[in-house]
C-alpha cells in the first residue's frame, strides 16, 4: 500500500488538509491517517488509510481523493 506522507493534501472536492501522522486501530490493527482541516474549526480527523488512497469519479472523471501538494 502507498505511503502517507506528511503534509498538505488537496481533497478532490478542493479543501485542504495536513497530515500529522498515521495510527493503528488498537484492537483490529487497521491502520489511518490522521489529519487536520486547513479550514474552518481545523478539527481533526481520521480515515482509513485504504480510503485515503482511493480514487474516486465524479462527472466522469477520476480523481485522487487526496494529492500531496507539500
Amino acid at each position: 500500500m502507498e505511503e502517507i506522507k506528511k503534509g498538505r493534501y488537496r481533497h478532490f472536492k478542493g479543501n485542504e488538509y495536513e497530515v500529522i501522522g498515521t495510527a493503528k486501530h488498537s484492537e483490529t490493527l487497521e491502520e489511518y491517517v490522521v489529519y487536520k482541516a486547513l479550514y474552518g474549526d481545523s478539527g481533526l480527523w481520521v480515515r482509513p488509510k485504504e480510503m485515503w488512497n482511493e480514487t474516486v469519479e465524479r462527472d466522469g472523471k477520476t480523481f485522487k481523493r487526496f494529492e500531496f501538494i507539500g
